[in-house]
């Protein structure tokens, strides 16, 4: 009973300093670029007024025109409440961290400052979290309680798998978010098969993937012999740390791989995000933002 209260009061102090900090980047740095970087779902009639000269006739409201026996045009506005669908990848190469946090770890905070930025733009969120299933599904709702809901579940969520599926998450969204949302997904992309379901998602929302990796996936120090187990199969590769030239060459696989991937999400026109543990993510975030504003 004891340790179950200290678990409930260090989680409950644990997203108090999340929301803390989320809240004053969300409002400080990222809430306009947040608001000017995803456009509305369409635009709805709010008003009209009477014709001017230059005005398109086809905005022209016939029904008033007629009553008022005066030329009226109608008046748009952007509708701008959308939903947010934050896509955390739980499996178990994400609780990996070789510094100071993990992958996981960093995904939560990113999942944070979206999140927050979403609620100050009056925005719904929700949350899905997948492993080679899904794990949680909580539906975009309005509202800080809710927020914390979604940070709570995030934190304390045990996982029943620990490999990955991305291609049955993105179905999943496929056919139960039938309206378009804007949807980050949040991984390290150790998977194979998931371009397609990529594509198909971008088409019909507002896609973004969020790419989260630890100094340790692009190389390895020097050290001595290394036995590496992959979290998620638990296969085993021993490496000799000791040689340069084995240093050298896995440096230049991941390279390699780190590059072929950006250029595919770029020929599947994805817009990307692409993060590292052990730096800050806040330039990053911006630099998206402030990309997304010149493309919308």
């Amino acid at each position: 009973m004891e340790n179950s209260e200290e678990y409930l009061k260090e989680l409950q102090h644990t997203i108090r300093r999340v929301e803390i900090r989320s809240k004053r980047m969300a409002s400080e740095l990222f809430s306009g670029e947040y608001h000017s970087s995803f456009k509305g779902k369409g635009i709805e009639f709010s008003n009209v007024r009477e014709y001017q000269y230059g005005d398109d006739v086809r905005s022209i409201d016939w029904n008033t025109s007629a009553r008022k026996n005066e030329l009226y045009v109608k008046l748009f506005t952007e509708e701008r409440e959308r939903s947010l669908l934050l896509v955390v990848d739980a499996s178990a190469s994400m609780l990996f961290g070789s510094r100071e946090r993990s992958k996981k770890s960093l995904a939560i905070e990113v999942c944070a400052v979206l999140g927050f930025s979403a609620l100050q733009n009056n925005d719904k969120v929700g949350l899905l979290v997948f492993t080679d299933q899904i794990e949680t599904y909580i539906p975009p709702h309005k509202g800080r309680h809710h927020l914390l809901t979604i940070f709570e579940e995030l934190i304390r969520l045990k996982p029943k798998s620990r490999t990955t599926n991305i291609n049955a998450v993105l179905s999943f969204i496929r056919y139960t978010r039938k309206r378009q949302e804007i949807i980050f997904l949040l991984t390290d992309l150790v998977d194979n098969d998931y371009e397609k379901g990529m594509k198909q998602l971008n088409t019909r929302h507002d896609f973004i993937l969020v790419h989260i990796s630890d100094p340790l996936d692009k190389a390895l120090p020097l050290s001595a012999l290394l036995d590496l187990r992959d979290p998620e199969t638990g296969q085993r590769l021993t490496i000799d740390a000791a040689s340069p030239r084995t240093i050298a060459r896995y440096r230049q696989k991941q390279l390699l791989q780190h590059d072929d991937l950006r250029q595919r999400l770029r020929r599947m026109r994805i817009d990307s995000i692409f993060l590292d543990t052990d730096r800050s993510f806040i330039g990053d975030l911006n630099s998206f933002f402030r990309y997304r504003e010149r493309k919308v």
